[in-house]
């Protein structure tokens, strides 16, 4: 395909970006508007649209999301495997730390570690997956109640910072550090973590880890959920460098 025909792709696509909740019926005006994009191209590109049942225009001359967009979204659902897109990230982290990298999602009052990549070190901490931890100790469960909408500190630090930095919580022999994949309305699908042996995954060594891990919950929160998905996880910190920590 032509530079050219790239770019009218991208200028389709881009249409179809513009449309959300508070914007599901727009009239030529707004899209030119929100798009950026002048009306005789519009008219153009939303014509080759409607032709494929991805916009329709109204008998009000307002401009709908249409039906193909419900048919690919449907098949999506259908064949969505969450562990398609996190298992990869798992095993990224613990290419890159040698440390073990698990995804937590909250089941009521508790978390479940339901993917986990064990660290390459012969001495590590050992999880299975399906095991059950407390949610309000340890970097993955602070994390979740944090974007769950707890209140107080930490999480109101964790919202600010993105992540969280667990120093023996659940058990004193570990440190963590986890961040929140989150949905298109900012709620938590399940958290990010990067754990190890306190004595080697020191502060320090925490710190370093810390912005592969920013990056591939960005990235995985860009992958299993919407293109408006909360900007909050994956997060750079803050410039004062500081996290939410706790140790007890």
């Amino acid at each position: 395909m032509s530079t050219e025909g790239v770019a009218a792709v991208e200028r389709a696509l881009s249409i179809l970006d513009v449309f959300d909740d508070q914007h599901s019926a727009m009239s030529l005006h707004e899209l030119a508007q929100r798009t950026g994009l002048y009306k005789s191209t519009l008219l153009r590109l939303c014509a080759s649209l409607e032709l494929k049942g991805y916009i329709r225009r109204s008998d009000d001359g307002m401009f709908r999301l249409g039906p193909t967009l419900w048919r690919l979204g449907s098949l999506y659902s259908r064949s969505f495997n969450l562990a398609d897109y996190v298992y990869p990230v798992l095993n990224r982290l613990r290419e890159e730390t040698g440390e073990c990298a698990s995804f937590y999602v909250r089941d009521k009052d508790s978390r479940i570690c339901l993917f986990r990549r064990h660290s390459l070190h012969t001495i590590r901490h050992h999880l299975d997956e399906g095991a059950r931890l407390p949610i309000d100790r340890g970097s993955g469960g602070r994390v979740l109640l944090a974007f769950s909408g707890a209140e107080g500190e930490p999480y109101d630090q964790i919202r600010r910072e993105g992540y969280y930095i667990s120093l023996g919580e659940v058990d004193a022999n570990l440190s963590s550090v986890a961040a929140p994949i989150l949905d298109h309305d900012g709620q938590p699908i399940g958290a990010l973590a990067i754990s190890g042996i306190r004595s080697r995954f020191t502060v320090e060594n925490v710190q370093k880890v810390l912005p592969l891990l920013l990056e591939e919950a960005a990235k995985l929160t860009r992958q299993v959920s919407f293109p408006s998905a909360d900007a909050t996880a994956g997060r750079q910190p803050r410039s004062s460098g500081k996290a939410a920590a706790r140790s007890k």
